[in-house]
């Protein structure tokens, strides 16, 4: 509807899995699969449950009435017992057995572990895609010498593909991030209002051994190891934080790593795509903004600040249980995903397209090459006679007047500035033949092809369709 809020997180950025994820149906469904699970359990440990009152809760799994349970929860104020009623009224001859020892975190919390876990899956698949895309560009840049800079001052020379194995570094140490986070994860199970399973202890007749059962049961059928040892009535607001900050952390890769292609589109050495049709500007039509990169950092500032917001829920827990988690929570969780998903679309589109600009990242390097050349050039100087000291100084004196002459907007020639010093004892032509960026870029040639070869098994994992993050180029 047009006439109310809608988040452009929803609208605009996340993605079609992403939002059917975070959907009340898949939300109220899951739930539902989980009463099921818990009836089955309960049935074949030997509660009055029947098999046909299972196969019922099964046969309507997907059977919701929103508009009953809406209604219902005007009338009682509580979510989950709406649902409850809505499950009995297309299920009704299990209605009395749904939820059976059950508190409402059996469903709301499990149901939120297994959505975030889905979820991780899918952001690291997302994640993947980018490395994929990151080290196609590495390994094709990987001798190209491009101006390295320090305090974004020129600097001695990396190759563009160097460069981009930094960004990619970053993102597998990310990716390292999310598996420790998925393969740790556990499972609340049905655990009663304080955690003590005294509710399953009435109804098993104390029996210990069958609760555990139970709850090994429904773990097991949705693909979790085991559960938490020990609870309150909730699982530990922790794992919530951990989650976020593994997003946050995906988040502050891409910043970086969009805000170094920011600078440098600046300098047109690396744009971003760029669509035949695309507007850069509404009023200055020969511009071409990074607006892709600058999305991603402007998500990215805002996912990161959930990790805080985390924090403060998972250290707020009073004893056994507040509830003054769930609102924030049903806000923070989702998006949190929703933001990442986003990120990465953008990542994937960005590094499935970017475009290097070999002649004018030649031109700014060759500016400052006979500045970074200056120690290759004393040593050179050495090796025909001269004196260390006094080369040093005179290439001191005369980058100084070469610099100012560059800020004047002149041609600094320092070269000739070196030449017509006898001290070097070298012509102009000898001291440009040691000027190619190619002999100062060290081993990052070797550097990449290295990092690519250790990365193979990990990309390998890689089910990549489209690596342009379904946004047309």
């Amino acid at each position: 509807m047009k006439d109310q809020y809608e988040s452009p997180l929803s609208s605009r950025y996340a993605s079609e899995y992403m939002l059917r994820l975070f959907s009340q149906r898949t939300r109220i469904e899951t739930w539902r699969r989980l009463w099921t699970a818990l009836a089955r359990a309960e049935h074949k440990l030997g509660l009055p449950v029947s098999e046909e009152q299972v196969r019922e809760l099964e046969a309507h799994i997907e059977d919701i009435d929103f508009d009953a349970a809406a209604a219902r929860e005007k009338q009682v104020r509580h979510d989950v017992m709406a649902h409850v009623y809505a499950y009995g009224l297309a299920a009704p001859g299990s209605a009395g057995i749904i939820h059976l020892g059950a508190t409402s975190c059996y469903v709301t919390d499990n149901a939120d572990l297994i959505i975030y876990r889905d979820a991780l899956r899918y952001i690291r698949s997302e994640l993947l895609g980018v490395m994929v895309n990151l080290s196609k560009f590495a390994d094709r840049y990987k001798s190209l010498p491009t101006l390295g800079y320090t305090h974004y001052q020129p600097a001695q020379p990396v190759t563009v593909g160097k460069r981009a194995s930094l960004w990619l570094q970053d993102l597998e140490s990310d990716l390292h991030e999310i598996d420790f986070v998925i393969g740790s994860l556990k499972f609340l199970g049905s655990r009663g209002t304080t955690g003590t399973e005294a509710s399953f202890m009435e109804l098993f007749d104390g029996d210990g051994a069958k609760i555990d059962e139970m709850n090994r049961m429904i773990c097991e059928e949705f693909g979790f190891e085991e559960c938490f040892p020990v609870c309150g009535q909730t699982y530990p607001r922790k794992t919530d934080s951990r989650i976020i900050n593994c997003l946050s952390s995906v988040a502050q890769s891409l910043y970086r790593m969009a805000e170094d292609v920011r600078l440098l589109q600046h300098d047109r050495q690396i744009e971003e795509p760029f669509e035949a049709d695309q507007i850069g500007s509404s009023a200055m039509a020969y511009k071409r903004n990074p607006m892709r990169c600058e999305r991603i950092c402007s998500l990215a500032r805002y996912l990161m600040s959930l990790s805080t917001n985390a924090a403060s829920t998972a250290s707020t827990q009073w004893l056994e249980r507040t509830l003054d988690d769930s609102a924030n929570r049903r806000i923070s969780m989702p998006e949190g995903f929703l933001c990442a998903d986003a990120i990465l679309r953008l990542a994937a589109n960005v590094t499935a397209g970017l475009r290097v600009n070999e002649k004018m990242i030649d031109r700014a390097i060759r500016e400052y090459m006979p500045f970074i050349a200056t120690e290759n050039l004393m040593m050179e100087g050495v090796r025909r006679g001269g004196d260390r000291q006094q080369l040093h100084e005179i290439v001191r004196v005369c980058s100084m007047e070469a610099t100012a002459r560059l800020k004047e907007g002149k041609d600094p020639g320092l070269t000739a500035l070196l030449a017509a010093r006898p001290e070097f004892g070298m012509t102009a032509e000898e001291i440009e033949a040691l000027l190619d960026p190619s002999l100062y870029t060290g081993r990052c040639a070797e550097q990449v092809e290295r990092y690519l070869k250790e990365l193979e098994p990990l990309l390998a994992q890689a089910d990549v369709k489209d690596n342009t993050g379904g946004i047309t180029i």
